[in-house]
C-alpha cells in the first residue's frame, strides 16, 4: 500500500512538492495599518452566526499593508526568497462571541499561492492581489523610521485598483493599533462535494500568535482611499472617520488553533 505525505495539496511520496510545509511558520514583516471608523451596519453584514458586533467602536476598521518574510521551523525557505517572500493587503473587523472581543479579517490579498494555501487552512478569505508598499531604508532616499517619514501603499486586484494610502509617521506610539489587537474569530469552510449538500467543513475557530516579538511602534495620520470594483466589495467598508495610522516591524509565529464550535455559521 502506497503512502503519500505532505501537509498541503499536491501529496506525493515524499510530500517535497507540498505547497506549505506543516507548522510553525514564522514570520518577519513591515506592517503599515490604517484605521478608520465605518457603518456598523457594513462590519455587522460580515459575521455570520454566531459572532456579533463588538460593543465598543463597533464600525472600526483596520487596513494593513504587510510585506513579509516567512518560513518552516528549518528557516531554509530564507535561503530561497521565492519560497519566503510576499505581501499583502488586508480588513481587520472587531467582533464578539460569547462575550468575548475577537479580531477577524473579512478580505485579505496576498501575491503568492503558497500564502493563499496557509490561509485557507487558517481561516483567512484569501484572494490574489497586487501589493505595494513603501520600504525603509536608513541611507539614500527611502524613508527612515522616524518623525515625518512618509509611506506610501496600494491594493490591485483583476486589475483594479482597490485602496491607496499615504502615511505620515507623527511620533513613537505606544500600540500598534486596537482593531487588530484581538485573537482572530475565523470560520474554516469546504462546500460538500455533493451538490446541494451544504458545507463538509463548518467550523469556527480561536487562532493568534504562538509567540509575538516588535519594534518601536510609530504613530501618524493617513490619507486613504478606497474604490469601487466589479468583483470586490472592500469599498462597502467605506470612510466615516479617520482613527490614525501605525508603522512597526514585528515578528510573529504561528503554530495552530482552537476549535469554537462547528456547524452552525448557517452559510450557504
Amino acid at each position: 500500500m502506497n503512502t503519500v505525505h505532505g501537509f498541503f495539496f499536491p501529496k506525493t511520496a515524499s510530500g517535497a512538492s507540498s505547497l506549505v510545509p506543516s507548522p510553525p511558520w514564522r514570520y518577519s514583516g513591515d506592517l503599515l495599518t490604517v484605521e478608520y471608523r465605518t457603518d456598523p451596519a457594513r462590519v455587522r453584514e460580515l459575521l455570520p452566526e454566531p459572532l456579533e458586533l463588538a460593543d465598543e467602536d463597533p464600525g472600526a476598521v483596520a487596513l494593513i499593508w504587510a510585506d513579509w518574510q516567512s518560513c518552516s521551523a528549518s528557516g531554509e525557505e530564507l535561503l530561497d526568497p521565492v519560497l519566503s517572500q510576499y505581501k499583502e493587503a488586508f480588513a481587520v473587523v472587531r467582533c464578539k462571541y460569547r462575550g468575548q472581543t475577537y479580531s477577524r479579517c473579512v478580505y485579505i490579498w496576498v501575491d503568492k499561492d503558497f500564502a493563499i494555501a496557509r490561509g485557507l487552512h487558517q481561516g483567512y478569505p484569501k484572494k490574489l492581489g497586487s501589493i505595494h508598499q513603501t520600504r525603509p531604508h536608513p541611507y539614500g532616499p527611502a524613508p527612515r523610521i522616524e518623525a515625518g517619514a512618509r509611506f506610501g501603499a496600494t491594493l490591485a486586484a483583476a486589475d483594479r485598483r482597490l485602496a491607496q494610502t499615504t502615511v505620515t509617521l507623527r511620533e513613537p506610539s505606544q500600540t500598534n493599533g486596537f482593531v487588530n489587537a484581538h485573537p482572530m474569530a475565523h470560520h474554516r469552510w469546504l462546500p460538500s462535494i455533493e451538490k446541494g449538500k451544504g458545507l463538509a467543513l463548518d467550523e469556527l475557530i480561536e487562532s493568534g500568535a504562538a509567540s509575538f516579538e516588535a519594534g518601536q511602534a510609530w504613530g501618524g495620520d493617513a490619507e486613504l482611499e478606497l474604490f469601487e470594483a466589479p468583483t470586490e466589495e472592500l469599498a462597502r467598508l467605506e470612510i466615516r472617520e479617520p482613527i490614525a495610522a501605525y508603522y512597526r516591524q514585528v515578528g510573529v509565529v504561528w503554530d495552530g488553533g482552537r476549535l469554537l464550535e462547528s456547524g452552525t455559521s448557517g452559510a450557504v
